[in-house]
Parts: C-alpha cells; sequence; structure tokens
C-alpha cells in the first residue's frame, strides 16, 4: 500500500462526494463495455477517490495473461508487478507533473484535456512498448478528475516517453521534458492532401505502382510524399506512418 500511495498526493484525492457529484456516473459502465467491444485497444477506468481501478476491458494487450477481474481488483499494484523500474519511476513522475499541470487549466474546459505516454509493460518476460491516453470522464465540483478513462494501445515509437498533454479542438500540445521538468507548446503536425491520399491507398493495401495508377501521378512522385511523409512524423516505414497517423488523428 506505501508504495501504491506514491501516485497520490493533494492534487489528484477526492475525499469525499457529493450527491450530485455522485448522480454522474450513472448506467457510464454500460458505454465503456459498448466501446471496448468495437476497438482492439485495451480500457479501463481509474477512481481517485478510492484509489483503484473501476473498470477494465476484455482487450487482451493491457491484462499481460490475467483476466480483467484480476487486473481491476490488483489496481495500481498492477503497475509495480509488470511495469519496468525505470518506466515506473517515470509514470510516477509524470503524474506527478501532470496533475500539476492539469491544475493550472480553467476549470470549464479541464475535462477536454488528455495526456499521453509510453511505457514498457512486462509480460511473461517480453518487454512490450505501449501508448497509454488517459482523459478525465468525471470530476468534482471543485474541478478535481474524480474518474479517468485510460486507452493503451502499441506504441509507435521506439523508446518510452514522449509524454504529451493536448487540448481537444487546437493544433498545439504541450510535451513535457522530463530531465527539466517543463512542458513546451508545439504545434500538431499538419499533413497535406496528397500526403493523407497516399496514407489512405496504403491502408486499403494498394502498392506505391497502384497508388500512383490510382492518382494518375509518377511512381517516383508516390514515393517523395511519402519520405515527406516518413519525415514529419518520425518514422521509418509505411505501417509506422499509419500507425502514427492514426494515434495522433491525423487521419
Amino acid at each position: 500500500m506505501e508504495d501504491i500511495e506514491r501516485f497520490f498526493f493533494g492534487k489528484n484525492t477526492i475525499s469525499s462526494l457529493s450527491e450530485a457529484e455522485n448522480l454522474q456516473t450513472r448506467n457510464y459502465i454500460e458505454v465503456l463495455q459498448a466501446v471496448s467491444r468495437l476497438t482492439y485497444m485495451s480500457m479501463y477506468v481509474i477512481d481517485y477517490q478510492r484509489k483503484e481501478f473501476e473498470y477494465v476491458s476484455d482487450n487482451p494487450l493491457f491484462l499481460c495473461g490475467y483476466s480483467p477481474d484480476e487486473v481491476r481488483r490488483l489496481g495500481y499494484a498492477f503497475y509495480f508487478k509488470h511495469v519496468s523500474p525505470h518506466d515506473l519511476e517515470m509514470l510516477i513522475k509524470v503524474n506527478e507533473m501532470g496533475f500539476n499541470f492539469f491544475d493550472r487549466i480553467p476549470l470549464d474546459v479541464r475535462k477536454r484535456y488528455s495526456i499521453s505516454y509510453d511505457f514498457h509493460l512486462l509480460n511473461k518476460g517480453e518487454k512490450i512498448l505501449v501508448n497509454h491516453k488517459l482523459t478525465p470522464i468525471f470530476m468534482t465540483a471543485a474541478g478535481k478528475i474524480w474518474k479517468a478513462l485510460c486507452i493503451v494501445s502499441l506504441s509507435v515509437h521506439s523508446s518510452s516517453g514522449n509524454i504529451i498533454l493536448s487540448k481537444e479542438g487546437e493544433d498545439l500540445f504541450w510535451e513535457l521534458d522530463l530531465t527539466t521538468g517543463e512542458w513546451h507548446k508545439t504545434e500538431k503536425i499538419t499533413l497535406s492532401e496528397r500526403e493523407l491520399q497516399i496514407l489512405r491507398l496504403h491502408a486499403q493495401g494498394l502498392s506505391i505502382r497502384q497508388i500512383a495508377d490510382h492518382l494518375f501521378i509518377a511512381v517516383d512522385t508516390v514515393k517523395f510524399h511519402r519520405r515527406k511523409l516518413f519525415e514529419k512524423l518520425h518514422v521509418k516505414n509505411i505501417a509506422e506512418a499509419l500507425a502514427n497517423a492514426t494515434n495522433h488523428k491525423l487521419l
């Protein structure tokens, strides 16, 4: 229990809830269950009042061989069992810095923010790099996150970190420098219409030659746009480009 408490401090601890705050949650788990049936990504809900996981989907990526109920019962102890020690320290640091940032956001827009970061899950001796996104579902009248939805998917990067905080509907995001503890504002990547066309056609399984024929352009032109696309997204191949663009809602 003492180790688990490292994830909690004043800004993310809730001592009590009003009747109105409790009424927010009616039937929401059924909605999450429906969403989990439509995606390969793992989903779970953190309850910051109870300091536990309230819901865990049956999508296997996050489960590390457990059943959803077993992960739910483990709660934060799951991190200590299945996150590498280096990345666990990173998660604790990100948790604190993320809530410190969140505490400075105006109350009326806090629900529009989400945080994304990568860490390694340890599953039967294998290290799997996953991307973890968190966003508020329910909040208290004082603006604290009561319940948060977490989405876990395969990472498109090659190392842990990559900590980004973004606001729905804005073309800016904040990236955390773990060394200095500073958040740096950056513009989101934008893709040209031609780059988007090439990505969509690759997603349909078309080869470079078929894409060139479909768009009535030369093969070398397709290759040129692919290279520019890879540079923008900091990836090495089209599979990584598709995953990155999907993950960052660029398509």
